[in-house]
C-alpha cells in the first residue's frame, strides 16, 4: 500500500527562505520544479484542503516526496529553477520549445523608446542588451524595470493609436507617453536610468538615486523620496551577482554538517559553470564523530565506490579531512586522473560553498524532525529509562543570561511527532541574584508547575533539566514542595571533555548516574531537545536584552555604529531591503567587510 505524503510534518520543518523545490512521485521521478520567495508559504499553498486548480490537484495527488534547495535570494532561485527545468524537463512544468537562441532586451529609437524581449536577428534600430541566460530571467527583469522606471513596453502600433492612457498607466507601470502625460525630458531620464541598469552600472546608478533620495527628503518631498527608495530596493534585488550562473568549469560542491542526532552531506553538481541540481546524503554516525571524519568517509565511498561515476574537474569542500592527500592518490591510481580539492574559495565558488552548507543544515533539521524517526527515538528513550510506556510529552528547561543581565528561562516540549511549539514557554526571571542559575531554575519550575497544581496545563512524562547535580537537586526540591515527586526527572550534564556524545545523565537523583554510547538514538533525542531549549532561551534572552537597551537590530551588531548604519540604510534604501539582502550583497556596501556582513546577516535573520 502506498504511504501518502505527510505534508504537515514536511511543512513543520520547511524553511521560510528563498529557494527551489522539487516534487517527486512514488518511483522517484521528478514531477515539477518551482521557485519561491518563501519556500514554506509557497509549498503550504499546494496542500490546502480546497481551492486547487484541477491540474494542481492532480500533481499533488502524485507527490511522494519533496526536496528543497535554499538560495541566497529570489533571483538565484529563478536561475536555478530554469537550469533544472531545462535539464530534467518535468512533465508538470511549462517547457519552452524555443531554447536554441538566447533572448535580448531591445530598446527602440524615437522620442519615447520601448523596452521589449527580442530573439533572432538584430535588424531593428536601437540598442540590444544581452544575451540573457533564460527567457524567464529576462521577463522578470523587464517586469521589475517596468515597475521601477515605467518605460513603456507596448507595441508601436498600439502606442501610436492611443487616445487615452491604458491600464498600465493606471497601475503605475507606465507614465503614459502615448497621450503625452509625461514630459520628454523626464521620460528620457527614465530611459537613461534603464540603460545604466542594463549596462550593469549598478553602483553608479544606485549612488545617483541615493543622492536624489536625500535631496528630495531634505526638500521635504517625502513622497518622491519614498518612490526613489523603492526604486533602489528593486534594483538591489535585480542587480545581484548571481551564484547560479557566472562560474566556470565542472565542479562538485560537497558540504558536511554534523549535529547531535545525525549528519548530512549535501552535494551540488555544477557543469559548465551552471548549477544543475543537488542531493542529500545521510551517513550513519555517532554523536562524537568529527566533521572531517564524516567528510572523509563520504568522499571515499562516493568517488572510489562508484567506478562509473563521472568525475568533475574540481571538488569544493567546507572542511578538509586529514587524509585528503591519500584520497587524491587513490583516485589517481584507480581512475587514472587527479581531482583538485579546494577549501578556501572566493566569489561564485564561495557562494556555492555556503549554499551547500545551508542546505545540509536545513536537510538534517528536517530529517531529525521526521515523525517516524522521532517515534523510534522515543521508544529507545523509554528502554533506557526503564519506563513501562513510551513517553508522550518531554519538557526541557534551560537558563540564559549575559553576566546576570536579562535572565530568561526556556521551556521546550517534544512529543513522538516532534517539537510541540505551541506549548513552548519563556519566563523572564526577576528578583534573583544575577548569575544564580539555581535560583532562576527554581523560579521557572515553580511558576510552571504551580499551574499544574491549580489544574491548568499538562504534566510531562519526563522532565529534562540542562545542567549538573545542582540543577537536578533544585528541580527535585521544587517537585517535592508541589507534591509532584512521582515525576520522572532526567539531569543532563556535560562530561569532562564537554564534547557532544560524552554527557553524564542522572535519573531522578544524583545517585543514579549513567552514560550512553555516542550512537544511541536515546542520546540523540536528549541532545536534540537540550539544544532546542538552549536555542530558545538564547533567542529570548537576546530579545529581552535588546528591548532593555532600546536598540535596533543593527545597533546590536558589534562594529556597526551610527555612521555605518546610516550608510547601510542609504545603500539599500531602507531596513526592509537590507533584510532581503544576502551576506554577499551586504558586503558590497561601503565600509562593510565580508566578516561584518555575515554578522549583520546573522543578526537580521536570527530565529
Amino acid at each position: 500500500m502506498t504511504t501518502p505524503f505527510d505534508a504537515s510534518a514536511f511543512l513543520a520543518t520547511c524553511s521560510g527562505r528563498p529557494g527551489v523545490y522539487r516534487m517527486f512521485d512514488e518511483g522517484a521521478r521528478l514531477l515539477y520544479v518551482g521557485k519561491a520567495k518563501n519556500l514554506k508559504k509557497r509549498l503550504a499553498s499546494y496542500f490546502r484542503k480546497s481551492g486547487l486548480a484541477p491540474e494542481t490537484a492532480a500533481l499533488v495527488g502524485r507527490i511522494a516526496s519533496v526536496e528543497t534547495t535554499i538560495t541566497g535570494n529570489e533571483t538565484e532561485a529563478l536561475l536555478l529553477e530554469q537550469n533544472l527545468i531545462k535539464e530534467w524537463r518535468p512533465p508538470y512544468n511549462i517547457l519552452l520549445r524555443d531554447d536554441k537562441s538566447y533572448p535580448y532586451v531591445y530598446l527602440s529609437d524615437g522620442e519615447y523608446p520601448r523596452l521589449s524581449i527580442h530573439r533572432g536577428a538584430k535588424k531593428g534600430r536601437g540598442r540590444y542588451f544581452g544575451p540573457y541566460p533564460s527567457a524567464g530571467a529576462i521577463r522578470e527583469s523587464l517586469s521589475l524595470l517596468q515597475k521601477t522606471f515605467q518605460v513603456r513596453q507596448c507595441e508601436d502600433s498600439y502606442f501610436k493609436n492611443r487616445t487615452r492612457p491604458c491600464l498600465q498607466y493606471q497601475i503605475k507601470r507606465c507614465k503614459g507617453p502615448c497621450v503625452r502625460a509625461v514630459e520628454p525630458e523626464e521620460y528620457s531620464q527614465d530611459v537613461r536610468h534603464s540603460i545604466m541598469f542594463l549596462e550593469g552600472r549598478s553602483q553608479q546608478l544606485t549612488q545617483e538615486l541615493s543622492a536624489e533620495m536625500e535631496s528630495a527628503a531634505m526638500a521635504l518631498q517625502f513622497e518622491k523620496a519614498a518612490e526613489i527608495r523603492d526604486q533602489i530596493g528593486v534594483l538591489r534585488r535585480v542587480q545581484d551577482q548571481q551564484s547560479m550562473e557566472g562560474g566556470s568549469g565542472d565542479v562538485d560542491v560537497v558540504a558536511a554538517f554534523v549535529n547531535p542526532g545525525g549528519a548530512c552531506v549535501h552535494l551540488i553538481s555544477v557543469r559548465g559553470g551552471r548549477v544543475l541540481g543537488s542531493k542529500n546524503f545521510f551517513p550513519q554516525v555517532g554523536i562524537e564523530e568529527e566533521l572531517g571524519e564524516v567528510m572523509s568517509a563520504f568522499l571515499s565511498q562516493y568517488y572510489l565506490g562508484g567506478g562509473e561515476r563521472e568525475l568533475p574537474a574540481e571538488v569544493i569542500l567546507n572542511v578538509v579531512p586529514e587524509d585528503i592527500q591519500a584520497l587524491g592518490e587513490a583516485l589517481a591510481s584507480l581512475r587514472g586522473r587527479e581531482l583538485d580539492f579546494s577549501h578556501r574559495v572566493r566569489g561564485t565558488r564561495a557562494r556555492w560553498q555556503q549554499m551547500a552548507v545551508t542546505n545540509a543544515e536545513q536537510a538534517l533539521g528536517a530529517r531529525l524532525a521526521n515523525r517516524q524517526h522521532m517515534a523510534a527515538r522515543f521508544e529507545a528513550l523509554a528502554q533506557v529509562l526503564g519506563l513501562d510506556e513510551v513517553p508522550q510529552r518531554l519538557e526541557c528547561y534551560d537558563i540564559s543570561h549575559s553576566s546576570g543581565e536579562a535572565t530568561v528561562a526556556s521551556c521546550v516540549v517534544f512529543g513522538p511527532e516532534g517539537p510541540i511549539k505551541s506549548d513552548y514557554r519563556r519566563y523572564n526571571i526577576e528578583g534573583v541574584t544575577g548569575g544564580d542559575d539555581y535560583a532562576a531554575m527554581q523560579q521557572a519550575l515553580t511558576r510552571r508547575f504551580s499551574k499544574i497544581k491549580d489544574g491548568e496545563g499538562k504534566l510531562p512524562d519526563v522532565l529534562l533539566v540542562d545542567g549538573g547535580k545542582g540543577q537536578l537537586n533544585m528541580a527535585r526540591e521544587v517537585m517535592q514542595e508541589l507534591a509532584l515527586s512521582d515525576l520522572t526527572l532526567l539531569g543532563v550534564a556535560k562530561g569532562v571533555t564537554r564534547k557532544a556524545g560524552f554527557e553524564t545523565l542522572y535519573l531522578n537523583d544524583v545517585a543514579h548516574e549513567f552514560t550512553l554510547k555516542g550512537d544511541s538514538p536515546a542520546l540523540h533525542l536528549i541532545q536534540q531537545i537540550r539544544d532546542e531549549a538552549h536555542r530558545f532561551a538564547i533567542t529570548g534572552h537576546r530579545a529581552r536584552r535588546g528591548k532593555a537597551r532600546r536598540t535596533s537590530t543593527l545597533e546590536d551588531v558589534a562594529g556597526v555604529g551610527p555612521k555605518r548604519r546610516r550608510e547601510l540604510l542609504k545603500h539599500f534604501g531602507g531596513l526592509q531591503e537590507l533584510g532581503r539582502a544576502s551576506a554577499d550583497e551586504i558586503a558590497k556596501a561601503p565600509g562593510i567587510s565580508k566578516k561584518l556582513a555575515e554578522s549583520i546577516y546573522a543578526s537580521l535573520h536570527s530565529e
